[in-house]
Parts: C-alpha cells; structure tokens; sequence
C-alpha cells in the first residue's frame, strides 16, 4: 500500500497561533444593519479622498510609486516630519508585523499590555519569539509592570495609546518614563490608531519621542478617523535607522496608487476631520452616560468606542445582549478573546445610530423611560 503523500509542514508553532477573527459584519436577512463593530468612522471619508480615488481608476495598468513618496510627504507637511523617517504600509497592522520580522526571533521575547491588541501576539508568535504580557491596573497599561516583565531576551515593547478595545491611554510623562527605563536595545512601539480621537492635554501620540530617540516608533492609520479603511492605509514614524530596516524587508509596492491617491486628499481635508473629532467628542460622552444610567458599566474611553460591561445572570449577560442587538440588527463586537467575556465594545456611529443603541439597550436592561439626550 502506497504511503500517504504529504504536503509542507509549517515551522513549529505556526498552528498554535489562533487566527485574528474581525467582528461581525452581517447578519442573515436582507433588512439594513447598524454596524458598530469595527471602530469605523460614521461619517466615512473626506469626498476629496473619493474624488482623488475615482481618478485613480485610469492608472489601474500602472505600477504604484513603490516607496509612496507623494503620500510620505504630504503626511511630513501634515506634522512637520521628515518623509524619509516615514515608512507606509498596508494598515499599520502590516508595519507591526514588519517591526516584529524585523527585531523578533526565536528565543526573543515582546510585552504587551494585558489587553492589548491582538495582533501584537500574532506577530510575536510568527516570528517564534515569545509574548509576554503585562498586567493592567483599571484596565489601564501600567509603565511598572512592563518594566517588571523585562528580561535580557526582551527586544520590542508594543503599546497601543489609546488602547483597543479598552480606550484607555497613559500619559505622555509616563511614556516617557518607560521609555527612559528601558534599555537601548529594546524598540518601544507606540500604535497611535486613535490617537486623532484625544482630546487631552497630557497625550502625544509618539512625535516627541520618535524625533529626539534611536528606538522609538510611532504607528499610525488611515482606517479609523480618515474612513479610508478599505484601502488599508498605514504608516510609521521612525529612526532613520529602523526605516532603512522597514524599507529593505516591505514588499516593493505594498500601497496601492489609488490608495496612495486617496491619502493625500484625505490629508488635506482637516475641515473634514475636525467635524469627526466633534462629533465623537459629543456622542462619546453622551453615550456614557446613558448606558451608565441604564446601569451598564462603561470603560471611560479616548477613542471613537465604548467599552460597554454586562453582569452575568438574571438574563442581562454580554452573549445574551449581544443576541438581543441582533434582533434589533444592531452589531457591536464580542471582547470574549480580548479577556472580557461579559463585555460588548461599541463604536461611536451616527447620531441616528447611537439613539437606536440606547433604546436597544435600555429595553433590553429593562430601564424605565428613555435615556435620549
């Protein structure tokens, strides 16, 4: 009997590591949904942004510029940067991934918060480095428990400032403390995703620290305030050192030019922005303090999301709101492998949107009355 033919076997580990699930997009059924999941900007993107897009379509036959100059520069006018410290890339979730190829091996190790982003894990593992994760004090990263977890096989510290899915943020006077206590080899990333979101006199996203050190970098993304998610649009601040590095191992055209295209634009409609940021300023704290008063436990949040805690019990739990919302074709997004099984995280949406939410809520929690504000 002839042996059974075998394909490749991934290196040791690579099974192990369970694969990024996004949050529920759909539900069955042709009736509109409210999709509040994924962090997504209600207003969408800047008409510049659509317009620079459109325009794109009679280049599709070319290649894109592959070091997406034009969009380096706009952002190093945008904040005063040097472009060639910028590095772009397919979401910023392709830059960690190439941080963590870069700086990461078997036998390294990498801290994350406890429960940060879950990508930062995924790309420690690939790389057969080890994660190792540091506690969180009021579902905050703490400066002093990362410095707890370091070891001489630490080489990358990943934070995300405001952190997903919590909202939380530390100020930048303890960035910096970690910053200054840990050692020179070890790379401290900072993801800013939503950094365009605080409105906080102690928060900087990573500018300083990047421009006045050799082991900082700062990540940002096009996908959140922009509204330019589907055309998976990152970038990196960094060292000129550690963007030689980035550059040498990115693939040769990993921006799109239509995306390249639609960066620029959104980049110069800061009007547009702004109306975003107000917007979320407004709604973030009014949801607050409804859902509060329904009697759901709400994590105080510097992003464009809330995240919303259930108690077990009683019919009221997290899962069993999560079902209600579907009935009512509202979609928030489970945090069960975040390590929070009984809580629900909820983007700020519309303002149609966000009252469908209280209603939804406050009758599923069986609140008397109408929370509308």
């Amino acid at each position: 009997m002839a042996a059974a033919k075998r394909g490749p076997t991934p290196r040791p580990g690579v099974l192990d590591i369970a694969p990024y699930v996004p949050g529920t997009s759909a539900l069955a059924g042709a009736r509109p949904v409210i999709k509040l999941s994924s962090n997504e900007t209600p207003f969408g993107p800047s008409p510049r942004a659509i317009e620079a897009y459109l325009a794109a379509a009679n280049s599709l036959s070319r290649y894109p510029d592959g070091s997406a100059r034009a969009l380096r520069e706009a952002i190093g006018k945008m904040y005063g940067l040097d472009p060639g410290h910028i590095v772009c890339g397919a979401g910023s979730d392709e830059l960690l991934n190439l941080l963590a190829g870069a700086y990461l091996g078997p036998g390294d190790e990498a801290i994350y918060s406890e429960h940060g982003f879950l990508v930062y894990k995924i790309a420690i593992l690939a790389r057969g480095a080890t994660p190792v994760v540091a506690r969180e004090i009021d579902l905050t990263a703490n400066v002093d428990a990362i410095l707890a977890r370091l070891t001489d096989k630490t080489r990358v510290v990943f934070i995300a400032n405001p952190n997903n899915p919590t909202g939380t943020y530390i100020p930048f006077d303890e960035v910096k403390r970690l910053r200054a206590d840990l050692p020179d080899h070890v790379l401290l990333v900072l993801d800013a995703a939503y950094a365009e979101y605080v409105r906080r006199n102690d928060y900087e996203a990573g500018i300083e620290l990047v421009a006045t050190t050799q082991n900082t970098v700062m990540t940002r993304t096009f996908s959140k305030i922009y509204g330019l998610a589907y055309l998976r649009i990152g970038w990196a601040y960094c060292p000129a050192e550690v963007a030689d590095v980035l550059n040498r191992i990115r693939g040769p055209f990993n921006v799109s030019g239509p995306a390249i295209a639609a960066g620029v634009a959104a980049l110069q409609d800061q009007a547009w922005v702004q109306r975003a940021v107000e917007h979320n300023e407004t709604w973030r704290s009014r949801m607050a303090d409804s859902l509060s008063a329904i009697g759901l436990g709400v994590t105080p949040s510097a992003a464009n999301f809330l995240l919303l805690h259930f108690k077990k019990g009683n019919g009221k739990s997290a899962p069993e709101a999560d079902k209600f919302l579907h009935e009512k074709r509202i979609i928030l997004r489970r945090m069960t492998e975040y390590g929070f099984p009984d809580a629900l995280r909820m983007t700020i949406g519309t303002e149609e949107e966000n009252r469908a939410v209280i209603d939804a809520l406050t009758s599923f929690m069986g609140a008397n009355g109408s929370s509308r504000r």
